[in-house]
């Protein structure tokens, strides 16, 4: 936990700087385009995401594998960020880093950012009703819901919006009954 919260720290400055860069040369749609290409393909590359982790590869081939992947899909300006957290040897929390920047830009874009945890997949009805419910909760009318599946929570949902969270699934439930029965 407190290795991925100093994970979180680090990202920070290199999201922030991609951002005031992105806004400085009014990217911002151009770049949150190709944050999201670069995230769906390390999300669908686990091999990509190894090799960028491994601190026994060489600088340069890092690059030259990153320019042979990317350079007809990216604007320079993001390979040229992609090259820089080689450099420094950050390219192994380029997620986090992802992730950090896609927050800033919501902030800025006054969205608010709902993460969802679910046990099972919502229909498109439970997605909507859920929106409208998070809007009223945080009385805004941009939601962005990133949601998760993860089959451990047996049913219901854990919701977080910022540093509120929100655990109506069963293993929770379960787990507050033990503990309140352990004390």
């Amino acid at each position: 936990m407190k290795n991925q919260n100093l994970i979180e720290k680090i990202s920070v400055p290199y999201a922030e700087a991609l951002l005031n860069l992105a806004e400085g040369n009014n990217l911002l749609l151009e770049v949150k385009n190709n944050l999201s290409l670069i995230l769906d393909f390390l999300s669908s590359s686990e091999d990509l995401q190894l090799l960028l982790s491994n601190p026994l590869i060489n600088v340069n081939t890092k690059k030259t594998i990153l320019k042979k992947i990317f350079e007809k899909n990216l604007n320079q300006t993001i390979l040229n960020f992609l090259f820089v957290l080689v450099d420094k040897r950050r390219i192994s929390i380029l997620s986090t880093i992802i992730n950090k920047y896609f927050e800033l830009s919501y902030k800025i874009e006054s969205v608010t950012l709902a993460e969802v945890t679910t046990a099972y997949e919502f229909s498109e009805t439970q997605h909507n009703e859920l929106v409208e419910k998070i809007k009223n909760l945080t009385q805004t009318n941009n939601i962005k819901l990133i949601i998760k599946i993860d089959s451990n929570l047996i049913g219901g949902f854990i919701l977080k919006i910022g540093s509120k969270i929100i655990d109506t699934s069963l293993s929770g439930k379960l787990r507050q009954m033990s503990l309140h029965l352990n004390s």
